[in-house]
């Protein structure tokens, strides 16, 4: 198992801002924090280092980009066998309408949360990933009405213990 970096409340303090701006200057990290820009910068290079911080990314909104539908999809395979869920990881993780993908305990195997132009776009999907798989049982679509809540930000320091 590898080892977790220790992180203080500088370093939680530093995540938080990071996850609401990455594009904060790390000047004004400092400033928040009461260190020097070099310090954040260390803390910040240590934090990528050791996968705290996995990537620096830009979060987009699909439907300003032709992907104004998001669907959850449930799906449920017929073998559990290691080498067929990996083979389903792997076919899942591939995919770009593919946001995320998750292996799941309970009734599905899979949850995935899928982003498309239209419905024929899902459509087609569902041919290629589920009924082209001869592992995949089943599986059961939800078409999400609004975004009432969208976000990766993790909570970090004191707020992650409530």
């Amino acid at each position: 198992m590898p080892v977790l970096p220790e992180l203080d409340v500088f370093d939680h303090t530093i995540l938080a801002i990071l996850q609401k701006d990455n594009t904060t200057p790390q000047r004004v990290i400092g400033e928040a924090v009461n260190l020097s820009a070099p310090a954040v910068q260390r803390r910040i290079r240590r934090m990528e280092e050791t996968g705290v911080i996995r990537a620096n990314v830009a979060l987009v909104d699909p439907a300003r980009v032709g992907h104004p539908i998001t669907i959850f999809v449930e799906v449920e395979v017929e073998s559990e066998r290691a080498e067929l869920i990996d083979a389903a990881k792997r076919g899942f993780a591939a995919v770009p309408e593919v946001q995320q993908c998750y292996y799941v305990t309970g009734e599905a195997d899979f949850i995935l949360v899928v982003t498309v132009a239209t419905m024929a776009d899902y459509e087609a999907l569902t041919r290629r990933l589920f009924f082209a798989n001869n592992n995949v049982k089943r599986f059961r679509t939800f078409v999400a009405m609004d975004r009432v809540k969208v976000g990766l930000e993790v909570p970090v320091g004191d707020r992650a213990r409530g």
